[in-house]
């Protein structure tokens, strides 16, 4: 079954802010991360948690998407992150349906399919965006919640298979540059 992203959850965009050199919340901004929603950068806590509306916290389980920009990709906020609160730069995805993994929303939207066909929607001249209605008319297949878990696994192995697969690589290359050199040591 298809189901619009409208219709399973709620989309807020981010909040603009002033980031602080010190503060109590995170501002997830879209240098924290890689293409695959990885956070690659140390989160420093840049805001006060006074100054922020409760209503703008991340909670386990929501998805931050990357509207703006050339790498638009999705990241689910985890429970073992400090408090934050996401950017302009991103939507906040909140499901409001259970039988949609949040892993799984943010697999798919990753998936090189979706995202090929939400660029299609982008606009803008000097920073292409999608907007918050193509995300809510997007339509995701949902299988139940065994299948999903299933594809998240299978995911997750190719994942490791890429990375083994690369380190093999640069060990098989290294050992290669190693041999040719003693060789060159003895003419």
């Amino acid at each position: 079954m298809k189901k619009k992203i409208g219709n399973i959850a709620d989309i807020r965009t981010g909040i603009w802010a002033k980031p602080h050199l010190n503060g109590d919340v995170v501002y997830l901004q879209a240098k924290h991360f890689d293409e695959e929603g990885n956070v690659v950068a140390r989160l420093h806590p840049d805001l006060y948690f006074n100054e922020i509306s409760q209503k703008h916290f991340l909670n386990p389980g929501d998805i931050v998407f990357a509207a703006k920009g050339i790498k638009n990709f999705a990241a689910v906020f985890e429970a073992h992150n400090q408090s934050a609160v996401a950017s302009t730069s991103f939507f906040v995805i909140k499901l409001l349906d259970d039988k949609v993994l949040p892993q799984y929303l943010a697999w798919f939207l990753n998936h090189p399919e979706t995202q090929k066909y939400l660029k299609t929607f982008a606009r803008g001249t000097s920073i292409a965006s999608i907007s918050k209605s193509v995300l809510e008319q997007l339509e995701v297949p949902v299988p139940d919640n065994q299948a999903q878990e299933n594809i998240l696994r299978i995911a997750e192995l190719r994942k490791k298979q890429r990375k083994l697969t690369f380190e093999i690589d640069n060990l098989k290359e290294q050992y290669i540059q190693q041999q040719l050199f003693k060789a060159l040591k003895k003419i």
